[in-house]
């Protein structure tokens, strides 16, 4: 590891690591609230994508491993914009196709997961200098992600636009059908259009002004500020709310705390090494993507809580199996490989339906016009459970009852708390006021 060779102790891995996720938890609100007041994105990304582009480039030409921790954090700002996307996605879709968009997203994030390791079977062969500086198989990482950030900042500028949220077209514009069949119409019947002459030419200079000046388009209304009457605590501590942000941290928190345990129990117990690790991580990213498919269309025909629910029951089940089996492993290497798989596979399978739906419903259950801060918000809860996840799984590598044990109980807290709370995890009704008696 890198920070071996600049003499960092072991545990400056995890501050590394930490670093990054602690910067996305402190910007993301940020910069959902800047998403919120401008309504666009692409000024944000553009923004965001600077800090990327330096941090990475700070860490390849890190000397010490200071400047290595500074590039962790300063790249993790940028991963902050984040909740500006899931912003924007929230307010140019309808609610019944929202799931099955953020689930191609972050299929394509995973998806990108999956594919990056895999350039460091020819960036582990790179061994040049340019310029002053050394590009090894440690440095070159930070180089070629700083060449992908650029190649991301012209893509945005030449081909992404802010398309305008729905519901922004103004009410006086007309349809272009409707213009088409107007069009056709006679504009004025024949026996009208003389009286029609006679009463326009009958009009004094002073009346014709006036009647033009009425006729005038008014200025545009000022964009209001979203939020105006906002209340943090009203908007948060909503009982659907809260049960959506705890399953937001418990599979979170379940997820990297596993990720940390998988790679000591695969080198104890099946002896693998950098290559099989690799492979193993390759097959669970295909099987994650292909979750977050099966979601997507899943979604087409089962409400978002059902989705959660079915997650939540996968995930428990992953996690009992892995406690009964996994926690102290009897039998042969392939019996025990055997229930290992099937522990993993049935943990990753729930992912992609807890992920998707709950991301689903927070968009509903909270006001689409502050939607990036929410999403920031909801981010930067992730954030946390990604920091503590692999500082618990971590202390108890040796006592899996512990750690599984304590997995088991959060599982267990939010399914009580989803039955307790299902019926208020819909969609809220739009109040639509009725019209006039007399109009």
């Amino acid at each position: 590891m890198r920070s071996s060779l600049l003499e960092a102790p072991p545990y400056f891995l995890g501050l590394g690591l930490s670093a990054f996720s602690f910067s996305g938890l402190v910007t993301g609100p940020l910069f959902g609230l800047w998403s919120d007041r401008i309504r666009t994105t692409k000024t944000i990304i553009l923004f965001s994508n600077v800090f990327e582009i330096v941090g990475n480039f700070m860490y390849f030409i890190g000397y010490s491993k200071w400047l290595l921790l500074s590039s962790r954090l300063v790249a993790g700002i940028g991963a902050g914009a984040g909740s500006s996307i899931f912003g924007f996605l929230t307010r140019t879709t309808l609610p019944d196709e929202r799931a099955r968009v953020f689930a191609a997203v972050m299929a394509c994030r995973q998806a990108g997961l999956l594919i990056g390791p895999a350039f460091n079977i020819f960036l582990r062969l790179c061994d040049f200098k340019l310029g002053p500086f050394v590009v090894n198989k440690y440095t070159s990482p930070g180089l070629f992600m700083c060449a992908m950030w650029l190649l991301m900042q012209f893509a945005v500028m030449g081909l992404y636009w802010d398309v305008p949220p729905l519901g922004s077209i103004p009410e006086h514009h007309t349809p272009l059908t409707e213009v088409k069949l107007e069009e056709e119409e006679p504009l004025m019947e024949d026996e009208d259009r003389g009286a029609g002459m006679d009463s326009y030419s009958s009009l004094n200079p002073e009346q014709t002004e006036t009647q033009l000046s009425s006729e005038s388009p008014s200025p545009p209304p000022t964009t209001p500020n979203p939020f105006d009457n906002f209340s943090a605590s009203h908007e948060f501590l909503r009982e659907e709310v809260v049960v959506l942000l705890t399953a937001q941290f418990i599979t979170l928190f379940n997820q990297t705390a596993l990720e940390t345990m998988v790679t000591p129990l695969t080198q104890k117990n099946f002896g693998f090494g950098e290559l099989g690790n690799s492979v193993m991580y390759s097959l669970c990213g295909v099987e994650v993507i292909a979750g977050f498919f099966l979601v997507r269309w899943l979604s087409r025909v089962l409400e978002d809580r059902v989705v959660l629910a079915v997650g939540l029951l996968i995930c428990s089940g992953a996690c009992v199996w892995c406690l009964i089996f996994l926690a102290n492993p009897q039998g042969g290497f392939a019996f025990v490989l055997m229930e290992f798989i099937i522990g993993v596979f049935l943990q990753l399978l729930g992912l992609p339906f807890v992920a998707v739906s709950q991301v689903s419903l927070f968009s509903k259950v909270t006001a689409e016009k502050t939607q990036g801060f929410s999403q920031g918000v909801r981010r930067s809860v992730g954030g946390l459970a990604t920091i503590l996840g692999p500082l618990w799984a971590g202390g108890l590598i040796g006592n899996l009852y512990v750690m599984l044990g304590m997995m088991m109980l959060l599982l267990t807290l939010i399914m009580i708390m989803m039955v307790l709370s299902y019926e208020k995890l819909v969609e809220p009704p739009k109040v639509e006021h009725a019209e006039d008696s007399e109009n």
